[in-house]
């Protein structure tokens, strides 16, 4: 789910993913052995999500809204003045991330919101991992200037 969050429209996800693993159910006489498989499916989940994204020609709503929501509640209950912060916080990485290209917030959400490493990355975005390298340094480069320019000063390298 969270990968199709991370590409489509809260609204497609789902779908996507339901979509996805009925065509890597498909697929599966076809899925070598001697790769991994996560990558494989979080393949054809993500291009599922990408192409109902595409389709829909919608942009906002993406997966790193639900990865904020399904953070779970702390044992220990913050103060209302760190909650608001955090919240705060939260809103202006989202807006941040809702600038960038398609591109820089696919492997920023593989690789911090799922947790994915390069390799895994690259396979599930296929993607040479050089790539993936690359466009993580460059996605973390704007995502810092995007939220530079939300606060209201300058980008910190």
């Amino acid at each position: 789910m969270r990968t199709a969050y991370i590409v489509a429209p809260e609204a497609d996800a789902a779908d996507a993913v339901q979509d996805g693993f009925l065509k890597a159910y498909a697929a599966l006489p076809r899925f070598r052995l001697d790769a991994p498989f996560r990558p494989w499916l979080l393949r054809i989940v993500a291009n599922e999500a990408r192409n109902r994204r595409r389709s829909a020609d919608r942009r906002a709503g993406l997966a790193i809204r639900a990865a904020a929501r399904s953070g779970g509640v702390s044992a220990v209950a913050d103060s209302a003045e760190s909650q608001v912060l955090a919240a705060e916080t939260r809103d202006q990485l989202h807006a941040a991330l809702r600038e960038l290209r398609d591109e820089d917030r696919e492997v920023i959400g593989a690789r911090y919101f799922l947790g994915l490493s390069e390799a895994e990355t690259a396979e599930a975005l296929a993607l040479p991992a050089g790539t993936v390298k690359s466009r993580t340094s460059r996605a973390l480069g704007r995502l810092r200037e995007a939220l530079a320019a939300i606060e209201g000063g300058p980008a910190d390298g």
